[in-house]
């Protein structure tokens, strides 16, 4: 594609060489040019493309854009004349081979390039993104089931994992980069797909990841405490979950959750046509709960009832998200209550494992007070009976603050409460214990272990446990790892409770 193309409405504010240049590839990493590229210098959170323009120059870079003089001149000056260098005004000089183009914002020109360079891809889907606290995975995962299953065939970007019809591709964040959304969408267009489902979170939004696709519907499901160590404060993180649906088209429907406080909040700037679901309140889309049980629930959704494996009240507001985001698409609603009956949930998603003497084990994400409360009572209020065991920890170098909340809320629901670590990444373990130990009562703590290991945590939960006990495992869910330092070690629930299981047989 000509540079001249790519770079149409980013915010450019000047160009040296020639915007006629063909360019092979465009990204934001350097390790990834080969001759021909242009190479997007993007200031980020936790690193500068600025400091890789060189290599990318010398790895074959024909273009090149960026936001900042200085950083840009620092990195030419690792060349020397022999390498070809031109005075240009002022003290930067520049390489004759190579063009530079010059951006007010490297976050926003990053996407409108993007979005232009993989010609649109977004318009030639059916987009729909979901932004919320809780419940993105779970509801993007049910919709793209649920859309397979009416006969289309749909792409997937969510935290779990990104889909192309059936395959897999790989996942690194919750929104990834524009290059990369905009690289997947243009694949699922060339092959076939009706609809693309999307989580898009907070951070995403700040940074500018999906400025540029075009929604068909946005989806809100709850604001609660999370990412205050990245936004500062609620205020910041309410504004950006805002801003998608500020953003919306007027030929975009904006669906949102009533009986969140900052359901209405969410749409009140917005162009799109605002459509209402509930449990609690009068609104478009309605929801109750007739009978619940580890097995499943029986709703009622508008006037139709239905069964569905999922369980708790949180999966009868994504469930009632879902059918809300199929009628405005033109689905037919029974056709669609039918097929929302064989959907099973997201993986890591209240996740049980039956093993000895009875005890059911628990695995989910809950990562948040708000999602631990609404696993934690669901799991009460479906086995009231029975003994309920909680295991969880902390991210490290995430928001603290909602560390003794965590501690409150499994104190109000849980029997016995073992603390342990979850990804300390770059904390120590034992500090991020020591936050969460404050949010204890002296009956809480009576009833709480402390463990740092996670293995041995989750060994001790079900061996210390009473027969027929539930066990919640919470806040790795889905994932396979655990982050210790800067370094991913394998470290899968799952295998874990298999292999506890197997000794306890033995």
């Amino acid at each position: 594609m000509i540079l001249k193309d790519i770079i149409a409405d980013s915010g450019f504010t000047e160009l040296r060489g020639d915007e006629a240049v063909d360019i092979k590839s465009f990204t934001n990493d350097s390790r990834k040019v080969e001759k021909g590229s242009m190479f997007m210098a993007v200031k980020g959170h936790d690193s500068d493309g600025h400091a890789y323009i060189a290599s990318a120059i010398k790895a074959g870079a024909r273009a090149v854009a960026y936001e900042d003089d200085e950083a840009l001149a620092a990195q030419l000056a690792k060349f020397s004349p022999s390498d070809d260098l031109e005075a240009k005004s002022g003290s930067i000089k520049a390489l004759k081979a190579v063009t530079f183009v010059k951006v007010a914002d490297s976050r926003h020109a990053e996407a409108i390039m993007a979005d232009n360079y993989y010609d649109h891809p977004s318009r030639k889907l059916t987009l729909v993104g979901i932004t919320g606290t809780n419940g993105k995975t779970t509801t993007v995962t049910l919709l793209y089931h649920l859309f397979m299953n009416l006969g289309h065939k749909c792409g997937l970007i969510s935290t779990i994992a990104n889909y192309i019809g059936t395959e897999e591709v790989p996942t690194l964040n919750t929104t990834p980069d524009p290059i990369t959304i905009n690289s997947l969408m243009a694949r699922m267009a060339a092959e076939g797909c009706d609809y693309c489902f999307m989580e898009v979170s907070s951070i995403g939004m700040q940074q500018e990841r999906v400025t540029g696709l075009k929604f068909k519907v946005g989806i809100f499901s709850n604001l609660t405490h999370d990412h205050l160590d990245y936004h500062k404060t609620f205020e910041e993180y309410l504004r950006c979950k805002k801003l998608f649906f500020d953003t919306l088209p007027e030929d975009a429907y904006a669906i949102t959750n009533l009986d969140d406080k900052n359901g209405l909040v969410m749409v009140q700037n917005t162009k799109a046509h605002v459509v209402t679901y509930a449990l609690n309140h009068a609104a478009d889309h309605m929801c109750r709960i007739i009978e619940e049980s580890f097995e499943g629930m029986e709703l009622r959704i508008d006037s139709w009832d239905f069964w569905t494996k999922l369980i708790g009240r949180h999966n009868a507001y994504n469930l009632l998200a879902i059918y809300s985001a199929a009628v405005v698409l033109g689905a037919d609603p029974q056709k669609t209550l039918l097929s929302m009956s064989l959907l099973n949930s997201a993986k890591g998603r209240l996740e049980t494992i039956h093993g000895s003497r009875n005890l059911t084990i628990v695995i989910d994400y809950a990562h948040t007070p708000d999602a631990l409360e609404n696993v934690l009572k669901t799991l009460r209020d479906i086995s009231s009976d029975h003994d309920l065991v909680c295991v969880f920890g902390c991210g490290g170098d995430r928001d603290k603050t909602k560390r003794p909340e965590m501690a409150a809320v499994a104190e109000k629901y849980a029997d016995r409460i073992i603390v342990t670590s979850d990804n300390p990444r770059t904390e120590n373990p034992d500090a991020i214990i020591d936050d969460i130990r404050k949010g204890f009562s002296r009956n809480g703590l009576s009833r709480t272990l402390f463990i740092t290991n996670r293995r041995e945590a989750i060994r001790a939960s079900i061996m210390l446990s009473k027969e027929s006990s539930i066990i919640l495992l919470a806040g790795k869910g889905h994932e396979t790892y655990q982050v210790i330092g800067t370094e991913k070690h394998h470290f899968d629930e799952r295998e874990v409770v298999a292999e506890i299981f197997k000794e306890m047989s033995n």
